[in-house]
C-alpha cells in the first residue's frame, strides 16, 4: 500500500487536502472521491509509512501551490486538448448508437468506465474513438463524464452535456442517456422526412432546368437555320419569335446569367450573416406559402420536445430555456424562448411571452399554460412534441403532394412552349412544300 496527499473540493467549492492510502493512483483517486470530494491534484508521497492514518484537513481559502516536483504536481487534468480532425461533426447515427448502447450497458449494471471501454473496442468511426479515448482518460484521473465529455464540444453539445450532468446529479444516468437517445433518434427521423420529402421534387426541378437550357442553346439554333432556309426569311409565329430570342439570350449571356445567379447566392449569403438579415430570412422561412407550415411544426416539435426532456431530466427551468434557445436554429424562436426566459426568472409565466412572437398555434399556448399550473411542464411539453412529430409528418405527405404535381406542370408547359413554337413553322413548311409538289 502507498500513500497519496491529494488536493480536493467538497460539494461547497471548499478546497481540502489530506491522505489516502491505496494500492495504485487509480485507487486513490476513487478512494477520495468515495469522501464525496473531487480531487485536483494527487500524488504519492515517497518514503511514507504505509500504515500512517489517512487525514483530511481544510485547506485555508489562500492556499500556497505545491512546488515543482513535491508530491502534489502531477495535477488531474480535466480539460483535455481536442484534436484537430475533431473540429468536424460526426454523424448523428453514430453519436446516437452510442448514447442508446451505452444506457444499455449502464442500466445492465456495468460500471461507466467499463461501459466505455466495451464502446471503444467496436467503435470504427475514428473522431469517436479518439474522444472515447479521452473521455476513458479523464474518467480516469478523477473527472466525472460530464467534464470529459465537455473536451469534445463538436460531438458532445450542450444539451448533451446538460443532460449527462443532470443525470450524474440525480443517480439516474441510465435514464438520462436512454433519453437522448430517444431524442436523438426522434430528431433525425424527422430531419430524414423532410430530406426524403424533398429529394423527389429537386430531381424534378434539375431535369426541368437542364432540359430546358439544352433545348433552348442546343436544340432551338439549329430550328432557326432551318426556318430562315426553308421559309426565306417570312414572319414567323409569336410564339416562336419569343422561344428564339430567349435562345438567343441564353446564347449570348450565359456568362451573366451565371454571374446574376452567384451573385444572388452570394448576397443571400451576406444577408445571412448579418442579425437583421439572418432575422427576416428565418421569418421569411416561417411564412413561406408552401414550406412555412412545415417549418413553424418542425420548429414546434424541436423546442417543446428539446424543453421537456431537459426538465424531465431535472435540468433546472432556466439553464432548460438557455440550451434550447441556444438549439433552435431559427432567430425568431431565439428570440422568443430570450423573451421566455426573461419573464421567468423574473418569477412571470411562460405564456404571454410564448402567445407574443406568434410563432406558437394557440393550441400549444394553452398546453403550456396547463402544464404550469398542474405542474406536468415535462409531461405537457412531451405530449405537445408527439403531437407536432405527426403534423410534421402530415405536412410533409402534403407539401409532396403539392410540390411533384407543380413541378410535372411547370416542366410540361415549358417545354411544351418550346415544342409547339417550333411545330408551329414546320406546319406552313410542310404546306408550302406540298403545295409546289401539286
Amino acid at each position: 500500500m502507498a500513500t497519496f496527499q491529494y488536493i480536493a473540493k467538497d460539494s461547497s467549492g471548499n478546497v481540502t487536502r489530506g491522505t489516502v492510502e491505496a494500492g495504485d493512483r487509480a485507487s486513490a483517486i476513487a478512494a477520495v472521491r468515495a469522501q464525496g470530494l473531487l480531487p485536483t491534484a494527487l500524488g504519492e508521497v515517497k518514503g511514507a509509512s504505509s500504515s500512517a492514518a489517512p487525514s483530511r484537513t481544510p485547506a485555508k481559502k489562500a492556499a500556497t501551490p505545491a512546488k515543482k516536483g513535491g508530491a502534489l504536481n502531477k495535477e488531474i487534468k480535466i480539460n483535455i486538448k481536442m484534436p484537430k480532425f475533431l473540429q468536424g461533426k460526426i454523424k448523428t447515427k453514430v453519436l446516437t448508437q452510442f448514447t442508446r448502447q451505452l444506457a444499455t450497458l449502464v442500466n445492465a449494471g456495468l460500471p461507466l468506465m467499463r461501459g466505455i471501454d466495451v464502446l471503444k473496442r467496436q467503435m470504427k468511426d475514428p473522431q469517436m474513438l479518439e474522444a472515447l479515448g479521452g473521455i476513458s482518460e479523464n474518467i480516469a484521473a478523477g473527472g466525472t463524464f460530464s467534464e470529459s465529455l465537455t473536451a469534445y464540444p463538436k460531438i458532445f453539445d450542450k444539451l448533451y452535456v446538460n443532460m449527462v450532468k443532470a443525470g450524474e446529479a440525480g443517480g439516474v444516468l441510465e435514464v438520462v442517456l436512454g433519453r437522448l437517445a430517444e431524442f436523438a433518434e426522434k430528431s433525425e427521423k424527422i430531419k430524414n422526412k423532410v430530406k426524403g420529402a424533398m429529394i423527389y421534387p429537386c430531381v424534378v426541378l434539375v431535369a426541368a432546368v437542364g432540359i430546358t437550357w439544352f433545348l433552348l442553346v442546343m436544340v432551338i439554333p439549329k430550328f432557326k437555320q432551318v426556318f430562315n432556309d426553308m421559309l426565306g426569311g417570312a414572319a414567323l409565329p409569336a410564339i416562336t419569335e419569343a422561344v428564339i430570342q430567349a435562345s438567343e439570350f441564353m446564347q449570348n449571356n450565359g456568362l451573366v446569367i451565371a454571374a446574376a445567379i452567384f451573385a444572388v447566392v452570394v448576397l443571400f449569403k451576406m444577408v445571412g450573416k448579418t442579425e437583421k438579415g439572418a432575422y427576416m430570412l428565418d421569418a421569411l422561412k416561417l411564412k413561406m406559402p408552401v414550406t412555412g407550415t412545415l417549418a413553424q411544426r418542425s420548429a414546434v416539435s424541436k423546442f417543446t420536445r428539446t424543453l421537456g426532456t431537459l426538465l424531465s431530466s431535472g435540468v433546472p427551468i432556466l439553464q432548460s430555456l438557455v440550451i434550447t434557445r441556444d438549439t433552435t436554429g431559427n432567430r425568431v424562436l431565439t428570440n422568443a424562448i430570450q423573451s421566455v426566459h426573461d419573464a421567468v426568472k423574473e418569477g412571470e409565466s411562460m405564456t404571454a411571452p410564448l402567445a407574443a412572437c406568434k410563432v406558437f398555434p394557440p393550441m400549444v399556448v394553452s398546453m403550456v399554460e396547463v402544464g404550469e399550473e398542474t405542474g406536468a411542464m415535462a409531461d405537457m411539453l412531451t405530449r405537445i412534441a408527439n403531437t407536432y412529430d405527426d403534423e410534421v409528418d402530415n405536412a410533409v405527405a402534403g407539401m409532396t403532394a403539392a410540390i411533384e404535381p407543380a413541378l410535372i406542370i411547370v416542366l410540361a408547359v415549358v417545354v411544351g412552349t418550346i415544342v409547339i413554337a417550333m411545330f408551329l413553322p414546320m406546319i406552313k413548311i410542310i404546306s408550302s412544300v406540298s403545295g409546289a409538289g401539286a
